[in-house]
């Protein structure tokens, strides 16, 4: 036996000492070093809509602030975003280093039927922005407010005609179904009109064709800032930096908010550390300058949702979106 100040230490010891104190440095270091260097996005879209400027902002942002040394871009259309979906859920071993973009319709179209997968085949990183709903009107509307538009639907639906920029049952027609609800209607009675684009929806709009425009708060904030048309309300839970003059349906009285979110998932049976390592890497952009230049001038809302908060985000969503289909008939 040896001594050494007055601690006694035996061979057994000494020598399962340092196999645990290798072991913690072995276990310390895997957890470590797992600080991404490069990223491939994997856009389930074209370029120019929705998901390619997200990743694609998201991307500039980490490399231009140092925190990631490079970032690759890949567009795979199809399938309503399916095409995406399978691809990364079928090659996941090599998939480890990358992110798949999506948002409200991963959710949507796998209550349709779409696709046959939903998140929960992925490894849900976490949600990045929203893009909350507006309720748009041309700048020379009769309707002074949201409310005003209700009053006209509950004396004769069929008076107040509201587009979107997609098919019946998509965003832009769910979100206007739950706001007509919350203030006493009947969603079954509104009259959307669906147009293939946004840019076409606007047109509607402006021509006289429709009442209302069901969109993105940040596709109706340019033509706001041009005079062209008037945001009556947002579907945020507090109103919006970007337009402070704009209400919420909540502070009208009107229990209902939606976030359109974007965000990001990586393959299934990700390892943990790998995907602890991409949510840290996202947590880090928020705190940029070059993230708030991108995110200001293209009217995002921060909506930083990691792991398991972002599974019960999405779970939660599915269920609101769910009910509503159902009470509209998409869904049986």
């Amino acid at each position: 036996m040896k001594k050494m100040s007055g601690i006694k230490f035996s061979g057994k010891s000494i020598k399962f000492s340092i196999v645990l104190l290798l072991a913690l440095l072995v276990t310390g270091s895997a957890w470590a070093e797992f600080t991404p260097e490069k990223v491939h996005f994997l856009i389930p879209g074209g370029a120019g809509g929705g998901w390619d400027g997200t990743a694609r902002g998201v991307g500039k942002a980490l490399v231009d602030s140092g925190i990631l040394k490079h970032a690759s871009f890949e567009n795979m259309s199809g399938g309503g975003g399916g095409k995406a979906l399978n691809h990364l859920i079928s090659t996941a071993r090599r998939q480890h280093g990358t992110m798949m973009v999506n948002s409200t319709p991963i959710i949507i179209r796998s209550l349709q039927g779409v696709f046959p997968q939903s998140f929960r085949d992925t490894t849900p990183i976490a949600a990045v922005i929203a893009d909350y709903a507006a309720f748009v009107v041309p700048a020379n509307s009769k309707y002074q407010s949201w409310k005003e538009i209700i009053a006209d639907f509950k004396k004769d639906p069929k008076s107040v005609k509201i587009a979107g920029g997609s098919v019946k049952g998509s965003m832009d027609h769910l979100v206007p179904a739950m706001a007509v609800e919350a203030a006493g209607g009947d969603p079954l009675k509104l009259v959307y009109v669906p147009y293939d684009a946004g840019g076409k929806a606007m047109a509607g709009l402006l021509s006289g064709d429709t009442q209302v425009l069901s969109t993105g708060f940040s596709e109706a904030l340019g033509l706001a800032r041009q005079g062209e048309v008037r945001i009556l309300a947002v579907t945020s839970e507090e109103r919006l930096t970007q337009a402070p003059d704009v209400p919420t349906l909540v502070e009208l009285g009107y229990d209902v908010s939606f976030a359109n979110w974007r965000g990001f998932f990586g393959a299934p049976n990700l390892p943990a550390e790998k995907a602890d390592g991409y949510r840290a890497m996202l947590a880090k952009m928020y705190k940029t300058s070059e993230w708030e230049q991108i995110r200001t001038n293209r009217g995002w809302q921060n909506l930083y949702r990691p792991g398991e908060e972002f599974i019960k985000f999405l779970e939660n969503q599915e269920k609101a979106i769910g009910g509503m289909m159902k009470k509209l008939g998409f869904l049986k």
